[in-house]
């Protein structure tokens, strides 16, 4: 039996180290503990839930709608917007959402997806730009025009894209109407393209170099077979153009195992080999003044920049690709691997961060990546989107666990949510670049 002095002195020990320890929990334990939570700015708050569908892509509009997107495979719809806590409609009809028995077709046995230009086939991206003179609120949405389906096996395939199919639609949120439907000639979005963000400077031509005035559209090919790059989009012509095709920056890095709550995770899919996560350039996110380009692959420790000027010459100079591939920046590792980007006002840009159930910060002043927040509730933060509120809204769908990453089993628990947390320095919705 220690003597009453002895214990009198190890609880105050006790008491001086909790104290001291930042990370320390309610299990009676005098070692540090990582409780996995961290929000200096005010907590993660849970704002909506997903009971049907998993999501993929989210908006946060000036009028609190949030507007959501999930990749097709079964699913009654691919757009839609929340209409209170616990459910969502499809957007901005169910017309406009292809049924899925439109969704693919067959030429000589080889699985296509729908060529409609006119109805919505699987969209993975969502972006809204602010109301303008010239421009209303806008909801751009981005349509692979790729579903997945399955084979009769169960094994998940994705058909190839006809010209159509893939596009950028503009839809004008006060009166949820199409206003502006872009498509890709195949020169641009090959068959085995797969769009996945998508980011705009929608300043005049004075302020974007080679534009016609009416902005222009950056977009990430993140597509697991590999021919990863930007498409950049003309918005007053609708001309539309590659860059930094399988550039090293924008590939996935080989036989890469990341680990995701613990778990060290290897690609399972039905009738295929175990293997590593193939997808390659994901967030992506402009700078504030329009002139840098940040980007990632998911699979790389990486953060990579380039200007936007280079981005944006036109196929006609002959120096246009080798200019875009010499002037690439490698900005060192940010602390893990990333998924989804964002920015705010106060040009920091926010990383996903799947492996940490976290989001972290790229701080351009600093050079440095930093932590935002942290919380276990953060299974894969899919999409994230700056409020004109000063909250930054994202999905979380615990991709890790879908059926076709897992031998065609659904790990994943319902519901899914919309988190958000309060930005830093006072920062909102960065809206420089949508002036005109």
């Amino acid at each position: 039996m220690k003597p009453l002095s002895a214990v009198a002195g190890l609880i105050a020990f006790c008491s001086i180290t909790v104290a001291q320890v930042t990370f320390q929990n309610s299990s009676q334990t005098i070692l540090r503990v990582d409780n996995g939570s961290y929000a200096p700015n005010g907590p993660v708050e849970e704002v909506h839930y997903y009971y049907d569908q998993w999501p993929i892509g989210l908006a946060a509009a000036s009028d609190g709608r949030i507007f959501v997107c999930y990749t097709r495979g079964t699913d009654a719809y691919t757009l839609g917007v929340t209409v209170n806590t616990t459910a969502e409609v499809a957007y901005p009809s169910q017309a406009l959402n292809l049924p899925v028995s439109e969704l693919n077709t067959t030429f000589n046995g080889i699985q296509f997806g729908s060529a409609n230009a006119s109805a919505f086939v699987s969209v993975q991206a969502l972006y809204i730009t602010t109301a303008t003179a010239s421009r209303p609120e806008t909801l751009w949405v981005l349509d692979t025009g790729r579903p997945t389906i399955m084979d009769a096996q169960g094994a998940p395939t994705m058909p190839y894209a006809q010209p159509g199919g893939p596009k950028l639609v503009a839809i004008n949120i006060a009166n949820n109407s199409i206003y502006q439907t872009y498509t890709f000639p195949s020169s641009v979005h090959y068959p085995d393209s797969y769009m996945n963000d998508l980011r705009f400077d929608l300043r005049n031509e004075s302020e974007v170099p080679f534009s016609t005035g009416k902005g222009v559209a950056y977009i990430n090919d993140s597509s697991n077979e590999g021919r990863n790059g930007f498409i950049i989009i003309d918005l007053g012509t609708g001309d539309s153009w590659r860059r930094l095709t399988q550039d090293p920056s924008v590939l996935r890095t080989p036989n890469n195992v990341p680990s995701y709550q613990g778990f060290p995770f290897y690609l399972k899919q039905i009738g295929q080999p175990i293997q590593w996560q193939p997808e390659g350039l994901d967030g992506i996110q402009l700078s504030t003044d329009g002139k840098t380009m940040y980007y990632s692959p998911l699979t790389s420790d990486y953060m990579y920049s380039v200007p936007t000027y280079n981005l944006l010459l036109r196929p006609q100079d002959p120096l246009a690709e080798l200019a875009a591939h010499n002037n690439v920046s490698n900005l060192g590792q940010r602390g893990g691997q990333a998924n989804g980007f964002e920015g705010d006002s106060n040009g920091l840009v926010y990383m996903s961060m799947p492996e940490q159930n976290s989001i972290n910060i790229y701080n351009p002043s600093t050079l440095q990546a930093e932590l935002y927040v942290r919380d276990p509730r953060i299974i894969w933060a899919d999409s994230m989107s700056v409020g004109s509120d000063g909250y930054i809204y994202y999905n979380i769908n615990q991709l890790p666990y879908q059926a076709q990453w897992n031998n065609g089993t659904d790990l994943r628990t319902f519901p899914g949510a919309v988190l958000r947390s309060r930005l830093p320095g006072n920062g909102t919705k960065a809206t420089s670049l949508y002036v005109v």
